[in-house]
């Protein structure tokens, strides 16, 4: 499709050396090929050129002094990439990988997630490439504080709400709360994911692992089953790994893995959820400390993975959840974990699996979650917790749960209505992908060339 390559062809000169985010803006256009051909005013309008250059980019400099007294140097970012809908809306992620081309591959499918939900929130994305492994509770405030010293300019209760991502959690959005209260001495709902004692969301923590298996129990339902007793492999251990571990058993699930930077832990019994808890959340340890506790549990360290492929998907298991990190799942780990018999996956993490992966999914007409829509449950209660801000209220963790359950519930439906509209029933992948970009295309249309 010669938009499509003339697209890429042109993110290619003018944002150079973004993989990440060239692959997104591809497999997003490949499936908007049939709303595009059926209706000529997107083109006419230039929505494709439009949606995939941000409205803004935000690139600054981090300066902190480390515990020693030395300066440390690191580079920002905030992506603020499209407000059709409502204020920027995306987290915030401290990794040593971030750069310019993840950011904003980020904040590209952001836009389509945040409309999915139906809530007024627009798209964008930040952090940087800080690591906060290792460091002490001192540095990173110091880091934070000089973060938000350049980004309070930014950002607004109406305007850009920031949350949390990998490396950035509770302890990381305090000290960026603090710091932007000090500036502006205004007392606001500028973040979310914050403390339930100034300002926070019960299920605010819970929602993007809780809303990947409601999503899959969707899909699952919908095929005339269910995850009662479903083996479940999950890749990751941080907050979108242990809360999907944690609804997983509540709805009668058996989660058999987790696994983190170091490696992998296959406990067939069942994962031990306490302990994972009190190794990453707690002790913020290698998951590699459990086998301490459980002897009948299996550690696999990286250095043992599968040639282009990681652990956790060659391990025996009906559904699957991806909740680590991007390209996570081959399409070799894909075709293993068909042939061993897996029906279903849901995505917590943003695009973990690669484009050849995907493919592999869809043409075995599994139930597959895209991650636009299956963990699009976070993003939908950091919205919840801007709403509650906004009236000065505090909902009931069930209050919460039931509009997270009914916003899941929601975009399943809205994605799937979508695919079958358009001749390809259970391609969930297009349907999210139409069904997003449909209401962001239109609103951009109703407000001009802006």
């Amino acid at each position: 499709m010669t938009y499509i390559h003339q697209t890429i062809s042109g993110l290619q000169q003018t944002s150079p050396a973004q993989a990440e985010f060239y692959q997104a803006v591809e497999e997003v256009l490949e499936s908007l090929a049939p709303i595009l051909e059926s209706n000529p005013i997107y083109q006419q309008q230039a929505i494709i050129q439009r949606l995939v250059e941000p409205e803004r980019q935000i690139i600054f400099r981090v300066p902190w002094v480390d515990d020693n007294g030395d300066i440390q140097i690191n580079k920002g970012y905030r992506i603020e990439f499209n407000s059709a809908l409502g204020p920027y809306k995306g987290g915030l992620r401290f990794h040593p990988s971030v750069n310019a081309g993840i950011i904003k591959f980020l904040g590209f499918e952001q836009i389509f997630k945040n409309a999915l939900t139906g809530l007024p929130i627009g798209g964008g994305k930040g952090g940087a490439n800080f690591n906060p492994k290792g460091k002490s509770d001192g540095e990173i405030m110091r880091f934070c504080q000089s973060f938000m010293t350049e980004l309070y300019r930014h950002i607004g209760p109406t305007t850009d709400v920031p949350a949390g991502d990998i490396g950035v959690g509770a302890r990381e959005i305090g000290y960026l709360f603090g710091q932007y209260k000090r500036l502006t001495g205004r007392y606001e709902g500028v973040l979310t994911g914050k403390s339930l004692l100034w300002g926070g969301s019960l299920v605010r923590k819970e929602a993007t692992g809780y809303g990947a298996v409601y999503f899959a129990n969707y899909m699952l339902q919908d095929r005339g089953q269910s995850l009662q007793g479903k083996r479940c492999l999950v890749s990751g251990a941080g907050n979108v790994a242990i809360y999907a571990m944690e609804k997983l058993y509540q709805l009668g699930a058996l989660p058999v893995s987790c696994s983190d930077s170091s490696g992998t832990i296959y406990h067939a019994q069942g994962i031990d959820l306490d302990l994972v808890k009190d190794i990453k959340e707690k002790s913020r340890a290698s998951l590699e400390r459990y086998i301490e506790t459980h002897a009948d549990a299996q550690y696999i360290p990286v250095s043992e993975y599968p040639e282009n492929g990681h652990a956790v998907w060659h391990l025996d298991g009906d559904v699957a959840f991806p909740c680590a990190t991007q390209n996570e799942l081959t399409e070799t780990d894909a075709k293993v974990l068909l042939s061993n018999g897996c029906i279903a996956v849901s995505e917590g993490a943003n695009m973990p699996s690669t484009q050849d992966a995907v493919n592999t999914f869809i043409d075995a007409k599994i139930a597959y979650g895209p991650g636009k829509a299956a963990n699009a449950g976070g993003v939908a209660t950091s919205q919840l917790e801007m709403a509650q801000n906004a009236s000065m209220q505090s909902w009931t963790f069930e209050e919460v749960d039931q509009k997270l359950q009914q916003i899941m519930k929601n975009i399943f439906n809205t994605a799937n209505d979508t695919a079958m509209e358009y001749g390809q029933p259970g391609n969930l992948v297009l349907g999210a992908n139409i069904a997003g970009f449909k209401r962001v295309a239109d609103a951009m249309i109703e407000q001009g060339v802006v």
